[in-house]
């Protein structure tokens, strides 16, 4: 496998192990609750990263058809439980893993169309856009960085919300920090 794939994978794999690692601290309802009005829950961003990870890498990467919805992720207020979203983000990234192993170098400069649900997208850009305006662009090397980087992004999050939920000092991530 490519370096560059390898370790993006073993990247979001560290942080996949902490997401479970604060999953397992938490009831389904914690998981699903939102600590203020406006902010998401670890199950509302357990659903956006493996909706996000699906998107780009095994739509736009893989070519396989597009089931994302985005807006559903954010809106959602429960319905699985915890074993049912690690199931998720872990089904995501053995497609992920799949694809992106089969990659060569110089798939690493070829360009990919990430195709958006129209509504998702005019919500994301706050503007009005056609069926044929709502997708991007991306080389495949800038996209291994950019969803590597959103998913320990978000890691974080969770880690924290975790935290605040199940009033643990652990050290989830591994880190002393």
């Amino acid at each position: 496998m490519i370096e560059l794939v390898q370790d993006a994978l073993d990247y979001m794999n560290d942080q996949l192990k902490s997401i479970e690692t604060s999953l397992l601290l938490l009831s389904d309802e914690q998981i699903w609750t939102r600590i203020k009005p406006g902010m998401n829950s670890i199950g509302n961003y357990c659903l956006h990263l493996a909706g996000n990870e699906y998107q780009y890498f095994v739509t736009a990467v893989g070519g396989r058809p597009l089931i994302r919805e985005r807006s559903r992720e954010f809106f959602s207020e429960g319905g699985l439980s915890r074993d049912e979203l690690v199931a998720r983000l872990k089904e995501v990234r053995s497609q992920s893993e799949d694809i992106l192993s089969s990659l060569s170098e110089e798939d690493l400069n070829r360009e990919v169309t990430i195709p958006y649900d129209l509504e998702d997208w005019n919500r994301m850009k706050r503007a009005q856009a056609s069926e044929e305006e709502a997708k991007d662009v991306k080389i495949i090397r800038t996209l291994l960085v950019r969803i590597s980087a959103h998913y320990g992004f978000h890691t974080g999050q969770i880690v924290l919300l975790a935290k605040m939920l199940s009033g643990t000092e652990r050290h989830i991530s591994g880190n002393y920090h």
